[in-house]
């Protein structure tokens, strides 16, 4: 296993931490305008979140700074040619962080009504997007012998990677339920609890969807899992870890349901990089212009002292994370002060 494998490995690990954390505060926001119902339900909403979801962002920020320093021709070739769709994710970034800090400072209701438009416009297209750029990478870009990709966002907004990104935002959806099943109490609570199977139910149709879409266009990814049974394991154990997030919101043990949404999540992410592994992008023009993790990787040299900082510096990282989750546990409380 050589270093750049070794990066390829924690990249990975990294966006699904991301997608973990970040996709229940997103999923939140999903859910924050169609489903609270009172000023109260989404001032509570917003206190769930309120403490954690700008540290969450930083596995995002850790991510763009892994690929930067890991694999600099991945980096350019993906920020150029996503260029406008990266604005896109960034303009909703800064919409969702101003309708978070905004939306309570004023009681009047047209004021809060319109932050929660833009909070949850923002969430659910931060969502999308995300989703839609992973769905581009999962099918291919065109790549040229130089590493420069020419599309537009017109192209990435494909059928394929449309679809992808609907089933982004449902999986996030779940997992900001899940989320606000330990989080808060009474009616709220209560619907977030009759809601849940019939997100599953659509989540499952639509990742089903994906599936057939990748198999029947025989895209590159899925190649892996039909030449060889080892990486089955992973996609096999994430339907597993949906299964139990169904039966254990049933039976009423939300820590539990929320743990196995995010064990799913993290097992799609692996299965994902295993069908993708070793290519960082796949080139539609040409397999011989696919950036890899041989040819995209920074000098040995990089490699070996970004992995000391990263060991370094990622246990603090955790360390934070794990420290605000702790202080600010149990359910969401609501302050005349507050959100």
């Amino acid at each position: 296993m050589s270093l750049a494998d070794i990066w390829f490995g924690l990249f990975i690990l990294i966006i699904a931490g991301y997608l973990i954390l970040d996709g229940f505060d997103l999923g939140v926001g999903i859910l924050h305008l169609p489903f609270a119902r009172t000023d109260l339900e989404r001032r509570t909403m917003l206190a769930s979140i309120g403490p954690v979801w700008d540290g969450n962002e930083v596995w995002l920020v850790l991510g763009g700074g892994v690929l930067f320093a890991a694999f600099p021709l991945a980096y350019a070739s993906l920020f150029s040619g996503f260029y406008f769709a990266f604005m896109l994710v960034l303009v909703t970034l800064i919409l969702r962080a101003v309708a978070i800090e905004f939306r309570s400072k004023e009681p009047g209701s047209r004021w809060r009504s319109g932050w929660d438009a833009v909070f949850a416009g923002a969430s659910v297209g931060l969502a999308l997007l995300l989703g839609v750029a992973f769905g581009n990478i999962v099918q291919g870009v065109p790549i040229d012998s130089a590493g420069n990709m020419s599309v537009t966002l017109i192209d990435l907004l494909n059928p394929f990677a449309l679809l992808f990104g609907v089933t982004t935002v449902i999986m996030f959806a779940l997992q900001g339920a899940l989320y606000l099943l330990l989080k808060t109490e009474g009616e709220l609570h209560d619907r977030m609890r009759a809601l849940i199977p019939r997100i599953i139910g659509t989540f499952v149709v639509l990742i089903g969807l994906v599936a057939i879409a990748l198999f029947v266009a025989d895209r590159q990814i899925v190649q892996r899992f039909t030449h060889d049974i080892w990486p089955l394991i992973f996609p096999i154990a994430a339907a597993v870890a949906l299964a139990g997030v169904w039966r254990m919101n049933q039976e009423g043990r939300d820590l539990q349901a929320f743990l196995s949404s995010s064990a799913m999540i993290a097992l799609l992410i692996i299965s994902g990089g295993i069908g993708m592994y070793p290519n960082l992008l796949i080139s539609t023009t040409n397999p011989a212009y696919d950036l890899t993790t041989t040819n995209a990787a920074a000098a040995d040299n990089t490699l070996v002292v970004c992995l000391i900082v990263a060991l370094i510096g990622i246990p603090f990282v955790l360390l934070y994370t794990s420290g605000v989750y702790y202080i600010f546990r149990g359910k969401a409380e609501v302050e005349s002060e507050g959100y």
